[in-house]
């Protein structure tokens, strides 16, 4: 059946047997070609502001520009931009792709343990092919999925991906489209899926010409904090909604990944009839039956995992940043910002039900009621982490929780009824910071990026006595890079956490705690996590007499006569004793 609309059509380059059919959006132009090695090629106008054409002597592996009007830009529906954003586009033909994965079956939400990556710091090459060797510790640690940060074609070789411009297009200096699909062959090969972080709620500054010059993609109606906001409800949106759309396609389509994880949907601006989250959800699990969406979102709202039916948006699961922030409070003592919303332990046990400490009451950051309640959702569609990319890179210097925080914190975090997602190095102590590093090419831009930054924290630097890191620097990059120096009790713990995690019932935990003594007790069937939240004072706890140890977080904890002892920061699985 064809598109009833134009724009409906594959949008780009797509290469068949009678050559490769070149489609574009630019309702404004009065003449649209294809520039290829050979010379121009016209499209012909069909409706709504789409040109196309069927050029027999292209294919895949072919440079390519669009031209408006006389003036050559890459291609907005790019899939490849081998010389950066401001570079040609090239074709890329799916069938160039060698694939063994075909009897590949993703996990399901239930059996997710998620390990978010940075191609361009997870290697020493920092490449798509370099990640390959790691893959499989990875799966014996007991991850089932990876999950790259964005890898849209962005600036420069490096940087944290947030700032891509072609949609599609698979970063230039991490190897392409094919090195992707090799990443992915190789991740399915050692049993692990593949999410994928995008950003759909606005582009990088650098390489946006080539959307403007095409149509309406931006609006003015919105502004988010990183830019112009995409143009998803204004007059001729259409289109713009259909390029999203058809990346995600692409993603899920010809290069086999197994999800999405969708960047800061609050920052997305819809009052269409179908939100375009709910459209990147519905195109994503009709793409590829199976495939997760999981979103990150700043609302506390559950309609964004609610199913359609109930009016909600569809994704599978979403980010819960209240849980880690509770838990990094009580940890740490940290109150600044956001942070200043938590510190009880009331909080915590909240967020051990539901992630959403907020969830309808008042907040004193927001100075108004935030949130709604999420009964109705089972934990697993809440992701919980104690280390993510912005967690520990939106802080000055790019820092790592405390070493004397993490065994306590992994033991709740990878022990509660959500689904946990790690951070490259945590599972084995990484001390290397994950900092803010970018490489633009406009003069300009890396300027004002650079002195953004060191605005920002300027009163942390004064305090802590040290730079803030240039983000422009080569060497701000370098120091993020994984050293993969291992704390072999911490790595220890991490391995057994994980295979302990999968012997705990699913559901709801139970969970008691003291605000004064500062203890919290998660019970999950026949098994308690019992934690000591105090810094420096050590506690004991009572128990049942038929409950043993099964995971110390250290070896100072010791279960005697009935009585529990935790160092400060310290915890325990407890079990129901074998007994027969």
């Amino acid at each position: 059946m064809s598109a009833p609309y134009p724009w409906e059509r594959p949008l780009g380059a797509t290469p068949d047997l009678g050559g490769t059919t070149f489609r574009a959006w630019a309702p404004a132009a009065a003449q649209v070609a294809v520039r290829l090695a050979d010379g121009d090629h016209p499209l012909a106008p069909a409706g709504h502001g789409v040109w196309e054409a069927t050029v027999a002597e292209a294919g895949g592996g072919d440079d390519y520009r669009i031209v408006l009007d006389g003036t050559a830009w890459p291609d907005p529906h790019s899939r490849w931009q081998p010389e950066g954003v401001r570079g040609p586009s090239r074709v890329v033909d799916p069938a160039d792709m060698a694939w063994t994965d075909g009897g590949w079956t993703p996990p399901d939400l239930a059996d997710l343990v998620l390990y978010e990556l940075h191609v361009g710091t997870f290697s020493e090459e920092g490449t798509f092919d370099g990640a390959i060797p790691h893959l499989a510790a990875l799966a014996d640690l007991g991850v089932t999925a990876i999950e790259l940060m964005p890898v849209a074609e962005f600036p420069g070789t490096r940087g944290w991906g947030y700032d891509g411009v072609f949609l599609g297009a698979a970063q230039s200096s991490y190897g392409g489209p094919h090195a992707l699909a090799r990443l992915v062959d190789a991740a399915h090969a050692a049993g692990l899926g593949v999410v994928l972080d995008v950003v759909h709620n606005h582009l990088g500054p650098t390489g946006a010409d080539a959307m403007t010059a095409h149509g309406p993609f931006f609006t003015d109606t919105y502004a988010t904090p990183w830019g112009a906001a995409l143009n998803y409800d204004d007059a001729l949106s259409d289109p713009v909604r259909e390029w999203v759309l058809q990346s995600v396609g692409w993603w899920l389509g010809p290069l086999h990944l197994d999800g999405l994880r969708l960047d800061a949907v609050h920052a997305l601006f819809d009052r269409s009839a179908q939100h375009i989250v709910a459209a990147v959800a519905e195109r994503a699990h009709r793409t590829r039956p199976g495939a997760l969406v999981i979103a990150e979102s700043g609302l506390n709202d559950p309609k964004v995992i609610r199913p359609p039916a109930e009016g909600g948006w569809g994704c599978d699961a979403q980010w819960a940043d209240d849980l880690h922030h509770a838990l990094r409070v009580l940890l740490t003592g940290d109150a600044d910002g956001y942070y200043a919303d938590f510190g009880s332990v009331a909080d915590l046990a909240k967020a051990l039900h539901r992630p959403f400490v907020h969830d309808g009451q008042w907040s004193d950051v927001r100075r108004r009621r935030f949130g709604a309640p999420a009964e109705d959702r089972p934990p697993e569609q809440f992701v919980v982490f104690t280390q993510d990319h912005d967690q520990v890179g939106n802080r000055a210097l790019g820092d790592r929780p405390p070493r004397e925080t993490r065994p306590l914190a992994a033991l709740l975090t990878l022990l509660s009824p959500f689904t946990p997602m790690l951070f490259q190095g945590e599972e084995h102590g990484e001390d290397a910071p994950f900092q803010f590093f970018t490489d633009h090419i406009d003069p300009a831009i890396a300027e004002a990026t650079r002195q953004g930054r060191r605005r920002e924290f300027a009163a942390f630097a004064a305090f802590s006595g040290e730079e803030v890191p240039d983000p422009q620097d080569p060497a701000t990059f370098a120091r993020s890079k994984l050293t993969r120096r291992e704390d072999p009790h911490l790595a220890a713990l991490y391995r057994t956490l994980l295979r302990t995690r999968g012997e705990l019932p699913p559901g709801d935990a139970e969970v008691t705690f003291d605000e004064d003594e500062r203890w919290l007790r998660m019970r999950r069937g026949p098994y308690e996590v019992v934690a000591n939240l105090s810094r420096g004072v050590a506690r004991t706890l009572p128990t049942s007499p038929t409950q043993e140890v099964a995971v110390p977080t250290h070896p100072e904890v010791a279960l005697a006569d009935g009585r529990l002892t935790l160092p400060a920061l310290g915890g325990a699985l407890l079990r129901e004793a074998d007994r027969s």
